[in-house]
């Protein structure tokens, strides 16, 4: 947890889950709610567009021009604006109009309280690991960022695939069944709770290694330490590898895929009074009476 704050707080952009134009109106109260706290407000190009609005910026100028960035969806929303935005580093915030809210915390009648606060300091801004990665093959390098995972899984349904692993250099394991995840802390409570591995705490500092649907009963989940690297191979098989769901690459047999802990981790901006432990429970039920 970080104790950092930021610079200055007079523009916020937005961008707007994809494909739901009947968000204008919840944007348009939330903007003016921005507004009243003189936070200017920024919609990227393409939300722009599907919600009907002419005043827009491209996503480059959208980063280099806010002092913090709005997510305004679900955790998928916001998902896809931390890696897009990976390099320029601004603190990200999601205000929630989806269903989940493991990220995007900021309710909707929330928003004047939050800004409140914000202007107040009374904020606080996560630093939360990013997977830096690669798959290295006969043409180059095909690099990205990841946020919740990397996953490694087979091309057809009647294919099961082979993947060997290592970890800085030296043979770890060979897996076989439908996949591997390799999960962030903050992916854990994403596709690698529902394969079977740990929840960890999110500021944690560590790769989980969970195998999808194993061939053998041996193998389990690990944690290993962030400063590790990884590398995955598929030694006959073309195998696909999805990054957070969202970007998929084929790899083929001979290619390489690297696995790395970012340098610098993704900024998350949170309500001072959001528990992490309170959210757990509320999300997964944990601790209801039967």
């Amino acid at each position: 947890m970080s104790d950092a704050k930021m610079s200055q707080i007079k523009v916020a952009g937005f961008i707007v889950k994809p494909d739901a134009p009947e968000l204008f109106p919840v944007y348009k109260s939330i903007k003016e709610k921005f507004e009243a706290h003189n936070i200017k407000v920024l919609l990227v190009d393409y939300s722009a567009k599907t919600l009907g609005i002419l005043d827009a910026v491209s996503f480059k100028e959208l980063c280099e021009q806010s002092d913090f960035l709005v997510s305004l969806g679900g955790d998928g929303t916001l998902l896809s604006l931390v890696r897009n935005s990976y390099g320029y580093h601004k603190p990200v915030v999601g205000i929630n109009a989806g269903t989940l809210g493991f990220l995007a915390d900021v309710r909707i009648a929330e928003v004047d309280t939050f800004l409140d606060n914000l202007l107040l300091g009374n904020y606080r801004i996560d630093d939360r690991m990013m997977i830096d990665g690669y798959i290295q093959t006969a043409d180059g390098r095909k690099k990205f960022h990841a946020f919740n995972d990397v996953v490694i899984t087979r091309p057809t349904v009647s294919h099961m695939v082979k993947i060997d692993a290592s970890v800085d250099g030296e043979w770890f394991n060979t897996y076989r069944g439908d996949g591997l995840i390799i999960s962030t802390p903050t992916g854990s409570t994403a596709y690698n709770l529902a394969a079977g591995g740990p929840v960890m705490y999110p500021l944690t500092q560590a790769f989980i290694m969970t195998p999808v649907a194993a061939h053998s009963l041996t193998q389990r989940p690990i944690v290993l330490p962030s400063n590790f690297t990884i590398a995955l191979s598929s030694p006959k098989d073309t195998v696909v590898v999805m990054v957070d769901g969202q970007d998929d690459y084929e790899m083929h047999a001979g290619d390489v895929l690297v696995i790395n802990g970012a340098k610098i981790g993704a900024k998350l901006l949170h309500k001072k009074e959001r528990n992490y432990f309170s959210v757990l429970r509320e999300k997964l039920h944990w601790g209801d009476d039967e």
